[in-house]
């Protein structure tokens, strides 16, 4: 299935007509690729620059040069478009008041997930790129740059693997369910709650993962690999892309308690519907927004 991720070869302005799906899509796509670019040029890179932003969450050249990589190619189709991204935060063309922050297309860019195992040398990481509007997921791509595989989804057009249709897993429950999740390493005021989430889980679950780059966890969910992903605190950016494509995938994605207020809060859970509906109950009996928000405040 796998298949090499084109190339972008033209220099000239290639800026979209519109700010349709497909065509946030197409931006999407040629950015991913431009960002993934940079992160094989860096990868297992000995002269790698590496700076601390906190407690065990690092910041490499890598992420930095990416990230530019993908706002240049937004810029150049979508001038006028506000972007969100890991490494440069907030930034905004024109007017920024609340309104245009309502009507004006925002970009959720995480240009490397998984920075910890590109330290490592592990390899799994990714690139995502999402776009959104009034909070709405419109486009959204995550890139696995070594194994060029590149998931896709416009809103309204279902999900792609490299051009090919996926869907989530027709799993209907957490019996026997292989998921996908991350330690709250940024949240461990909330470690008790999650590891108590967690036993139940693995009690009824086959197997859990731990994997370290949420993009691809929910890329790898909404195409039937796992059958279910959670998370607590995560940034929009880590989430942008995935939601979408486990929902152009024919999965559920909901915040603790089953609404979908996961753009604030950082807490996901994704999945298959039934695995997501049986997953999503079983957190409730230990956690929900509320207690988060107690535990870690937003």
């Amino acid at each position: 299935m796998n298949r090499p991720v084109p190339e972008k070869t033209e220099d000239t302005d290639t800026r979209t007509a519109g700010d349709t799906p497909a065509a946030l899509l197409a931006t999407a796509r040629e950015a991913a690729v431009a960002g993934g670019r940079v992160l094989l040029r860096y990868f297992r890179d000995e002269g790698l620059e590496i700076s601390r932003k906190a407690e065990n969450d690092f910041v490499t050249q890598a992420d930095h040069e990416s990230e530019e990589a993908v706002v240049a190619v937004i810029r150049r189709r979508h001038p006028e478009h506000r972007i969100l991204a890991e490494e440069g935060g907030q930034r905004v063309a024109g007017s920024s008041d609340e309104t245009d922050a309502a009507t004006t297309p925002e970009w959720l860019i995480d240009p490397l997930d998984g920075t910890t195992n590109f330290l490592q040398g592990l390899p799994v990481f990714c690139t995502s790129v999402a776009c959104r509007l009034g909070g709405r997921v419109l486009a959204g791509v995550v890139l696995d740059p070594l194994r060029d595989d590149l998931y896709a989804a416009a809103r309204g057009g279902g999900t792609t693997l490299n051009g090919h249709p996926v869907s989530v897993s027709d799993r209907p429950g957490m019996d026997g369910a292989f998921l996908a999740t991350g330690y709250p390493f940024k949240a461990k005021p909330a470690l008790d709650t999650y590891l108590a989430v967690f036993r139940d889980a693995f009690g009824q679950a086959r197997s859990i993962r731990r994997c370290g780059a949420a993009a691809l966890d929910l890329a790898h969910t909404a195409a039937g690999i796992y059958d279910g992903f959670f998370e607590f605190r995560l940034s929009p950016w880590d989430i942008g892309a995935g939601v979408l494509l486990v929902e152009e995938a024919g999965g559920r994605v909901s915040d603790l308690d089953g609404g979908d207020d996961y753009f604030r809060s950082g807490n996901v859970i994704a999945g298959a519907p039934g695995v997501h509906r049986e997953l999503q109950a079983l957190v409730a009996r230990h956690a929900g927004e509320a207690r988060i928000d107690e535990l870690v405040p937003a």
